[in-house]
């Protein structure tokens, strides 16, 4: 990949504070662009549409998922955008391309009863245990991402509001909040010293700050033998918590607000699992 490419992918880390999940995404999507114009000889500051004719062709020749193809897209166009701002290039022609229609997966969520199942197995005998269950509360209680609960410094709670700083993706910082059971966990895992020596709250077993993986690997030990319907991940907790609290009378705009979703289409997935609930209910309870 070019210079550009590389200082593209160091600016999504350094300045919007992308994951490092999204970063390697950016990274795949746009190396496969560059081999595609290695290949065909193609200069991608001078690029044009028969060229990005030519590309989509390819992607659709390959059978990739929409979902693929639109991400790809979408990476192409977010660094082409960056060619712009930093002078190398006039305009972006990636604007002119729409990406292909995504059949929307309603989320996988837990009930409640689920939900109780998990907590309810972690072993909460050894501050190991505590950390656990005080993971998982907050995952339900904030709707964090993954990324934003392993990043939460201790400095970041405030324990009088029960509040918590989330610096989101982009750089976007939001405020969530955290309930009684989550506060009793928190209090505990505190006076256990598990992260006494740390800035960060949540520490793996070697006493650094968590990864993406030490949380996955973490929920899939609890979930391991619980026979449970739903694939557990860490965005699963999230899905649970938006749709819980839709399924309870939260409004579409204040669950928005709480996932640090920018665009209210994205948070309107939810109000689909919402209306199955609804569904569910009419059929059980009006009989005709």
């Amino acid at each position: 990949m070019p210079q550009e490419a590389v200082n593209f992918l160091i600016y999504l880390d350094k300045e919007l504070n992308f994951s490092a999940n999204t970063i390697n995404s950016y990274r795949q999507d746009l190396a496969a662009f560059f081999s595609f114009l290695t290949k065909n000889k193609i200069n991608y500051l001078n690029i044009n549409r028969y060229d990005i004719r030519a590309f989509l062709k390819h992607l659709d020749d390959l059978k990739l998922k929409n979902s693929t193809i639109a991400r790809r897209i979408s990476a192409t166009r977010s660094f082409y955008n960056y060619l712009v701002n930093i002078g190398k290039i006039t305009n972006n022609i990636f604007n002119n391309i729409h990406n292909p229609k995504i059949e929307k997966k309603l989320p996988n969520y837990l009930s409640y009863d689920e939900l109780a199942k998990i907590l309810d197995h972690i072993d909460l005998t050894t501050p190991t245990g505590v950390r656990n269950r005080l993971l998982i509360e907050m995952f339900y209680a904030t709707g964090c991402r993954v990324s934003e609960i392993i990043n939460i410094q201790k400095k970041d709670i405030n324990m009088q509001n029960k509040t918590i700083r989330i610096m989101g993706k982009g750089s976007k910082e939001r405020i969530v909040y955290y309930g009684d059971y989550a506060e009793i966990y928190l209090h505990k895992y505190l006076h256990s010293n598990y992260a006494n020596d740390s800035k960060y709250l949540f520490l793996n077993d070697r006493h650094d700050k968590m990864s993406i993986q030490d949380v996955e690997s973490i929920i899939k030990k609890i979930v391991s033998d619980l026979s449970l319907k739903t694939h557990v991940t860490p965005h699963t907790l999230r899905h649970t918590f938006a749709t819980h609290l839709l399924n309870n009378g939260a409004d579409i705009k204040t669950v928005q607000a709480l996932l640090g979703h920018s665009s209210l289409n994205t948070t309107g997935i939810y109000t689909h699992v919402s209306n199955e609930r609804i569904k569910e209910i009419y059929l059980k309870t009006f009989k005709r």
